[in-house]
């Protein structure tokens, strides 16, 4: 292979691998094996492929690359949180990470390398978009992360969330191919109801999501049932309007059946009124869903605050008055910058490998 660039064999379906193989005069039989080494065991060295030949192992090391993510800095928050950066095969970094509860193990993994949408309170959004993550890069960060929750919990992952840096839906097909990975039996074999992916809210992606049935769950980054609120913190509605977000949203229901959660960080003094929160019933009634309202998580970017306590119990209370499942989440991890807003690749930190 001097001289010629290897491929990646991550990036072929089985059929693809097939047809390689057999095109080298390797028998038909080994793709499985060899598919069932990448993504059912999540093998990224071939010489671990320990029921092939050593003279195959020799040819896939000549031919192919794994472009293997691999974790750079672990930071262990006092609540048991985990935060990982990972360094990709071109140097570039992403953060995940890992959720403890009693109830369960979560992943919350990057989609894409910093984000292109401005989100004010987001930290990831004051960082440039560089590029999209491949499916094996996602996938990789599930696999790193649930080896975390082994070692450090002795349990396995129960839940993942399309919750890190980047906007999924920006990076339609490699989230459903990385979902794609995940759940099916020569994969990691997890349910589909296990996985959820969030976004800002791309209109015309979330009926598209509709359109391929897909069976994960879907959360929208809500934040204002009011246009104007919603387009002073998340410039992206002012092409995604709530009236066609709503539109879009009964698309996807009526398609899937999947109720929808709608993620609500509550900032003091902007949207944290009886008045928003009559607002944000009135927008729950357009399909079966449930409200996560979120504790805001300060970043040195952005001059807002998290609502007192008092204000987001009697903001949620109401949203229970009217008969909407409403849930409370406490940040987690938020002393080493891993809760929800603030993961952003320092400038100063630098690739360990």
């Amino acid at each position: 292979m001097e001289g010629k660039s290897k491929i990646d064999i991550r990036k072929l379906s089985l059929e693809q691998l097939h047809s390689q193989l057999t095109s080298m005069g390797e028998q038909a039989f080994r793709a499985k094996q060899i598919y069932e080494w990448l993504w059912k065991r999540s093998c990224t060295d071939f010489d671990q492929m320990s029921n092939l030949s050593k003279h195959l192992r020799n040819v896939l090391k000549e031919t192919f690359s794994i472009h293997a993510a691999s974790v750079g800095q672990a930071q262990h928050s006092a609540d048991s949180t985990i935060k990982s950066s990972f360094v990709l095969y071109d140097g570039n970094i992403v953060e995940g990470v890992l959720i403890p509860a009693p109830d369960r193990m979560t992943a919350c993994v990057s989609s894409q390398v910093g984000c292109s949408l401005t989100c004010k309170f987001c930290a990831t959004g004051y960082m440039d978009r560089k590029r999209n993550l491949h499916a094996d890069e996602i996938y990789d960060q599930v696999v790193l992360i649930s080896r975390q929750a082994q070692e450090h919990y002795g349990q396995p992952l129960t839940n993942i969330v399309y919750m890190g840096m980047g906007e999924p839906l920006l990076n339609y097909a490699n989230v459903l191919a990385s979902v794609a990975r995940i759940t099916a039996p020569d994969g990691l074999n997890m349910a589909a109801k296990r996985i959820t992916v969030s976004t800002a809210g791309i209109a015309k992606m979330i009926k598209k999501l509709g359109d391929d049935q897909v069976r994960f769950n879907l959360a929208l980054s809500l934040h204002a049932a009011n246009d104007q609120k919603r387009n002073e913190i998340m410039p992206i509605n002012e092409q995604n309007s709530l009236r066609a977000l709503a539109e879009a949203l009964k698309y996807y229901y009526a398609k899937t059946k999947n109720p929808v959660t709608y993620e609500y960080i509550v900032f003091n003094g902007v949207n944290d009124d009886l008045v928003d929160a009559q607002e944000l019933a009135a927008f729950c009634k357009h399909l079966p869903c449930k409200v996560n309202i979120i504790e805001y998580n300060p970043i040195a970017f952005a001059d807002f605050e998290n609502a007192s306590e008092d204000k987001i119990d009697r903001f949620a209370n109401f949203l229970r008055k009217k008969g909407i499942i409403t849930n409370v989440r406490r940040s987690r991890g938020k002393d080493i910058d891993a809760a929800c807003g603030q993961l952003a690749i320092k400038e100063t930190e630098k690739p360990l490998v």
